[in-house]
């Protein structure tokens, strides 16, 4: 069995880490940039003493982020399906009546 993962070096907040996995490096280091950012972001906010208390409160943020995003995704999933719904009852009124 082949094994496909992948070994990605990336720099966050100053320190390097290892990747290891099977998504494209360039995804990677994108991902890895957007956590750095996220924690430069955080840290110039709120200068904080500790590392730690920096990846937390970015990570909280990443969360919100996400949150939302997911809430949004599933508010134009509904209305995608709610208007569906219409153009389909609409077309089959129009094919009963022909």
């Amino acid at each position: 069995m082949e094994d496909k993962s992948n070994e990605v070096r990336v720099q966050i907040f100053g320190t390097s880490y290892t990747i290891r996995g099977e998504a494209e490096a360039a995804y990677v280091q994108r991902v890895a940039a957007y956590v750095d950012a996220k924690m430069r972001e955080i840290n110039e906010k709120l200068p904080v003493a500790s590392v730690a208390k920096v990846a937390v409160l970015a990570s909280l943020n990443l969360a919100d982020e996400l949150f939302r995003e997911r809430e949004e995704r599933h508010k134009l999933s509904e209305a995608v399906t709610a208007r569906a719904d219409r153009l389909s009852g609409a077309l089959e009124s129009v094919l009963q009546d022909a």
